[in-house]
């Protein structure tokens, strides 16, 4: 069985950072014929609560879920949209 390219964004998300909340979301059919889909690679929102983010800024979020990703930015992801949240936070005010 192959795992679509949301469930790998979502396995590494949990495996390097243990959320209380991931939500993954292939947004690719709103990018159709944009030259960053030609190579095939998708456009993917993420949003994700872990106690990782505490006292972190929203650059040093973002890294970490680089991190967790990572050689999936050369392979499956185009573009990543990313929401980080410490437990408690509000997604509205990110």
């Amino acid at each position: 069985m192959t795992t679509s390219r949301v469930e790998r964004i979502a396995e590494r998300l949990r495996g390097a950072l243990e959320p209380t909340l991931l939500e993954v979301v292939d947004d690719s059919h709103h990018h159709a014929g944009h030259a960053g889909a030609a190579d095939g690679r998708g456009h993917f929102s993420v949003i994700i609560e872990s106690s990782r983010f505490a006292g972190l800024g929203t650059l040093r979020r973002h890294r970490l879920v680089y991190d967790a990703v990572g050689d999936l930015m050369k392979t499956d992801i185009h573009a990543l949209s990313i929401q980080a949240l410490a437990p408690g936070e509000d997604a509205a005010h990110s």
